[in-house]
């Protein structure tokens, strides 16, 4: 008997949608999502997503019974439940280690996309995207001095959020060279980057 399908918003550019997509590909749960690609425009509510999500924001996921989950870190957990996956470490050390690295990751990607958002203005603030600059070279040294530590560490959430923070980076702030700040972690993210899940949610334009 089929698995029910699930229909997930989707972008090829959204960094929180492609958490959920590497999330369900190393759960193996592909097969079960039917992918609605769904304009999420700041300053354009869109009705078609609002009919799921009053938010207009993506990754929404409908489930099969027509309820809707919404954020990424909802999403992922409830993949990782379907999945009965160990993305999201039950309990311990391992699981707040995986959580902090989660929220770290959640927090840069807020930040990148503020910052984006500001610098595209017609009279960007230069004291915000000071502080946006200052902020992720902070985050960024700081992960440097962890690369070890997520390089021995079990793949979990933490690991999806922070690679797509530094895919991130890479899609939209290349000037930035992040590479250059945090070396360590570049090597740890040149190995994370060659998982089948995140070569298949590569974000592309178009």
């Amino acid at each position: 008997m089929d698995e029910p399908t699930m229909k997930l918003h989707w972008s090829p550019k959204s960094p929180y949608v492609r958490k959920v997509v590497v999330c369900a590909h190393e759960l193996g749960l592909l097969p079960r999502l039917e992918f609605v690609r769904s304009v999420a425009a700041m300053l354009k509510p869109n009705p078609a997503l609002m009919a799921d999500n009053p938010l207009s924001k993506i990754p929404t996921l409908v489930l099969a019974d027509g309820r809707t989950l919404f954020d990424s870190a909802v999403i992922c957990e409830y993949l990782n439940d379907l999945g009965n996956g160990g993305l999201f470490p039950a309990s311990g050390g391992a699981r707040w280690r995986a959580l902090r690295w989660h929220a770290l990751g959640d927090g840069m990607l807020d930040a990148l996309i503020l910052w984006r958002n500001e610098r595209e203005r017609e009279q960007p603030l230069q004291v915000l995207i000071d502080a946006f600059d200052l902020k992720m070279r902070a985050s960024l040294k700081q992960l440097d001095g962890e690369a070890e530590a997520l390089g021995n560490a079990p793949f979990s959430i933490g690991h999806v959020a922070l690679g797509c923070a530094l895919g991130y980076f890479d899609y939209r702030f290349g000037m930035l060279g992040w590479r250059e700040l945090a070396p360590r972690l570049a090597g740890w993210f040149e190995v994370l980057r060659e998982r089948p899940s995140f070569q298949f949610s590569e974000p592309v334009d178009g």
